[in-house]
């Protein structure tokens, strides 16, 4: 497959020729949520196929992922690989409630012995989903913020940043003011880049609302299309989207130049924004968590004038080896794309 889609010329050079940007430092990660039926299709493997590992094989300067185990035996073992792949790791982690503080502890020793470079958490699902009333949604947000704040001399302690995914929770700036107040040099952001739209942001504009917290980043291209309640939203290959890539990979470089950016393209099913139905806005207060009319007209006119360029991805229909192939076809197609055009 790869061989056909002209791409293993590429992504089988030199590693060393991949893995640092221009500034020398370490380039285009993955994230294991883009990559789900390669890492599942990989343990199945025999032997099975470690993902830092398949990242190296794709000559990637990092990956997102779980630790499997705390220890610090395993830490060490995983720093050792990283540094010998010139590589960087960020960690996936879990905290919803107070009982989860030793456990999160015990990941944040496990990522300074790993020399992590830092940990991502989702503490969110889709918030016009998840929630069935304003209330509920202001009882959990507040809830977020008291556990970050409990958290959060943790961090400090251990001198280990967490960046706290915008994941379609919360409007860029009801996060923004979130990070302001807590105002922590070890807790801040990770920009996704296409989640907002979700809540019809112009993704620039998230961008720049967040950029003073982000530590991290989730690189994708997105691309919309109208259906009956709303519109579809789809991750697409890089370049294959409405993304302006280039200014915001610039605008964040410009903030670090060692900013993470992990490859994050979900092969799945078009998400649905249900714009037109009441439940989408049970969760939105003028006074407190305030959405500009003009937002979504613009949305609303966006997604008419800017139809996708191909179909948008489905995998509802396929075979499993089918949704693997389509996965793998994105995340190459990306890779490819984000070293020949991003420098990445």
């Amino acid at each position: 497959m790869l061989a056909a889609a002209g791409m293993l010329p590429a992504l089988l050079s030199p590693v060393g020729a991949h893995n640092t940007n221009r500034q020398g430092k370490r380039g285009l990660g993955a994230s294991s949520a883009g990559f789900g039926m390669r890492i599942r299709a990989n343990k199945e493997a025999q032997p099975a196929v470690d993902f830092v590992d398949y990242g190296h094989s794709l000559a990637l300067g990092g990956v997102e992922s779980s630790l499997p185990s705390n220890d610090s035996e395993s830490a060490r073992s995983l720093r050792r690989k990283l540094e010998s792949y010139n590589m960087r790791v960020i960690f996936n982690a879990a905290l919803h409630t107070e009982s989860d503080l030793p456990a999160f502890e015990a990941l944040v020793k496990a990522a300074k012995e790993a020399d992590a470079y830092g940990l991502r958490l989702a503490m969110t699902g889709r918030r016009y989903e998840e929630f069935d009333s304003f209330e509920a949604f202001k009882t959990n947000f507040e809830r977020c913020q008291k556990i970050i704040a409990l958290a959060e001399p943790i961090l400090r302690k251990h001198q280990v940043r967490l960046a706290i995914e915008n994941h379609k929770g919360w409007r860029a700036a009801e996060q923004a003011a979130w990070m302001k107040r807590l105002s922590s040099e070890w807790v801040g952001v990770l920009f996704d880049f296409g989640n907002n739209l979700a809540f019809c942001e112009d993704p620039m504009e998230t961008l720049r609302t967040l950029q003073p917290y982000i530590l991290s980043c989730h690189i994708k291209d997105m691309a919309v299309e109208k259906y009956e309640e709303g519109f579809l939203m789809s991750e697409v290959p890089l370049g294959e989207g409405f993304l302006d890539l280039k200014q915001m990979v610039d605008v964040l470089r410009q903030k670090n130049p060692d900013m993470a950016f992990d490859l994050e393209t979900i092969t799945r099913d078009p998400l649905k924004i249900p714009v037109f139905t009441d439940k989408y806005w049970v969760t939105f207060d003028d006074a407190y968590s305030p959405y500009p009319a003009r937002d979504l007209a613009k949305m609303l006119e966006f997604v008419r004038t800017h139809p996708p360029k191909k179909p948008l991805p489905r995998t509802s229909g396929l075979s499993p080896k089918q949704q693997l192939d389509l996965e793998d076809e994105a995340n190459l197609k990306s890779i490819v794309y984000a070293r020949q055009h991003l420098e990445l």
